[in-house]
């Protein structure tokens, strides 16, 4: 990444929520190894028409099995080890569309395929670097926009306001280390999602910052010392990542990592969320959100459920 920034040379990335796996592509619009859509840059064939009647079913965990998970995560938090952790889940799902098709069909800014393996129909950008500047837009609270009053109950909730207030500082710090003058442009703005089950909205915010006069010679080396992501993870990382790991009980791979292209001047990121993979020929969907001392468990779980879905 640093190579190819200084030189300008176009590359497509991703890498796991660990770093233990990843892949690096030079002129990612030329091959068919991993296809991509990022905000509209893409490799993909065109699908035309509709999509096609088919077949989506999720098979969740209990409740209380959730509910130990849970409480894996709050007896952390009342150590003192965290204030903010991110839970997640792999459901298991049965489909008749191919993970080629999700992601030829699916309707999202970000969108990923690597083939036998998963594909991503994200709505989080990371880190965005241009110009000399770095933005970032965590991504934090979800409601069904067809409840009443969605936007105010969602606004208003203590437990949301405090995960993203937490994560807004959590990122601006990130950002702070390999960055100077980081401000919030936006704070707790609106966006409606389409999905299968019908219409979400999620809050984000904006934050920017300057970027060193030779962050393209060190592109590499900058977008990693921000990883893992935030949004992701938690606050503090160190010790939320060994709560996430006693809770969760399995590697996430490349679910919840990041992946981005750079097209000669520009980077532009985003967190491997809204997931599908596959495993030989089983395919679950992974999906989660934060935890924090103010959390209710049942909505917890609701809301790790009401995130399974297919954008269409």
């Amino acid at each position: 990444m640093n190579e190819a920034g200084e030189r300008g040379n176009p590359f497509l990335f991703a890498v796991d929520f660990e770093m233990e796996e990843g892949f690096f592509l030079a002129d990612p619009l030329q091959q068919q190894k991993a296809l991509f859509d990022i905000r509209g840059i893409s490799n993909a064939p065109l699908l035309p028409g509709r999509v096609p009647p088919h077949h989506f079913e999720a098979f969740p965990e209990d409740y209380n099995t959730y509910r130990l998970r849970f409480e894996s995560v709050m007896k952390g938090m009342k150590r003192g080890d965290s204030y903010l952790t991110n839970l997640t889940i792999s459901t298991p799902v049965s489909m008749s569309l191919s993970l080629r098709e999700i992601f030829l069909y699916a309707r999202s800014p970000y969108r990923l395929f690597l083939p036998d393996r998963f594909v991503c129909f994200s709505p989080e950008c990371f880190v965005r670097m241009e110009e000399g500047k770095i933005f970032t837009f965590p991504m934090k609270g979800t409601i069904d926009a067809r409840r009443p009053d969605a936007r105010q109950t969602i606004l208003n909730d203590p437990k949301e306001r405090a995960e993203h207030n937490t994560i807004v500082d959590l990122l601006r710090n990130d950002l702070s280390r390999i960055a100077t003058g980081v401000t919030v442009n936006r704070f707790r703005y609106i966006e409606e999602l389409q999905t299968n089950k019908g219409p979400i909205l999620q809050v984000s915010s904006e934050i920017e910052g300057t970027l060193p006069p030779n962050y393209l010679s060190q592109l590499g080396t900058l977008f990693f010392g921000l990883l893992p992501a935030g949004s992701v993870s938690g606050a503090p990382k160190a010790a939320t990542l060994a709560l996430i790991h006693a809770a969760e009980r399995e590697k996430r791979g490349y679910y919840t990592g990041v992946a981005g292209y750079f097209d000669g001047s520009r980077l532009d990121t985003f967190v491997l969320i809204r997931f599908i993979e596959q495993k030989d020929s089983r395919h679950s969907f992974r999906s989660g959100g934060g935890i924090t001392a103010q959390s209710d468990c049942r909505k917890e779980y609701n809301e790790a459920l009401q995130k399974v879905y297919l954008p269409f």
